[in-house]
């Protein structure tokens, strides 16, 4: 009997989780426009600065970094025993391309006041549908490019018009003919999807879990609704340059709630066509 219980005993130790109690792993860019993919042990608190992060029940957590973040933040870990831990992670700091234009009209520079309140209810839109908190992990499944071509515009440059700063680039922009279907760069539930934003024209946002979102603009013919599940590579529309554009490109960016991540950290180098 006695041998038979050591065996039991012996046997849900093996089946345990593999996770230490002081375990902890951080995987990802750290810094400026960097996500970040953990692990910790299931049932974990996790907190960064003041915002308790959503873990899933593989022990998995995710977080970013936004175009201006601060050099250092806090993390900290309560583990499921009542043992904690606290890191001060280091934020590579980044320079960012500025461009000064003088002599604009002034119609360029401030949008007319007609339509300010359309512009607001745009970005009213675009807010809620990045506030969401939901437990899918498509994040987890990796990035890829929702369209092959140049880069024609990158995360963080920012344009100052007759000495008056404009807000930065959060996206990168990929140039490619008109009508190129825009995929889906992971899977997510879609949140978004609209077809005439004054900026940003047609413009889908792709909820990956754990507040990380896709965010597509620019584009013509939406071919997605709002709460449909995508998988990667799913067509969610062709693209353009509806909006204020200028050429046909899509304008890829990637939030973790209000956080503006570079979306080009996340994907693989730009495949030569």
């Amino acid at each position: 009997m006695l041998r038979r219980l050591i065996a039991v005993i012996a046997l849900l130790f093996v089946a345990a989780p593999a996770f230490a109690a002081d375990e902890l792993t951080l995987k990802g860019n750290m810094e400026q426009g960097g996500m970040v993919i953990g692990t910790a042990p299931p049932g974990s608190r996790i907190t960064l600065g003041t915002r308790e992060l959503r873990q899933d029940e593989e022990g998995y957590f995710v977080f970013g970094f936004t175009r201006d973040a601060a050099p250092h933040a806090t993390l900290k870990v309560v583990y499921p025993d009542g043992r904690s831990e606290v890191k001060t992670l280091d934020v590579k700091q980044r320079d960012y391309k500025i461009q000064r234009i003088d002599g604009l009209p002034e119609k360029m520079v401030t949008p007319p006041k007609e339509v300010l309140d359309r512009i607001r209810r745009d970005n009213a839109q675009v807010a809620e549908a990045r506030s969401h908190d939901t437990d899918g992990t498509w994040y987890r499944q990796g990035f890829i490019w929702p369209a092959i071509g140049p880069i024609s515009g990158v995360y963080g440059s920012q344009r100052i018009l007759n000495g008056q700063p404009k807000q930065p680039h959060y996206g990168v922009d990929v140039a490619a003919p008109e009508g190129t279907p825009v995929r889906a760069p992971a899977g997510g539930i879609v949140r978004l999807a609209a077809t005439d934003h004054y900026y940003t024209g047609g413009t889908v946002i792709i909820d990956h879990g754990h507040g990380i979102s896709s965010c597509f603009l620019h584009m013509k013919d939406v071919k997605v609704k709002v709460g449909q599940e995508v998988k990667q590579g799913d067509v969610i529309g062709l693209l353009s340059h509806t909006g204020r554009a200028t050429g046909p490109h899509v304008d890829w960016r990637v939030n973790w709630f209000g956080e503006r991540l570079d979306a080009q950290l996340l994907a693989p180098p730009m495949p030569q066509e």
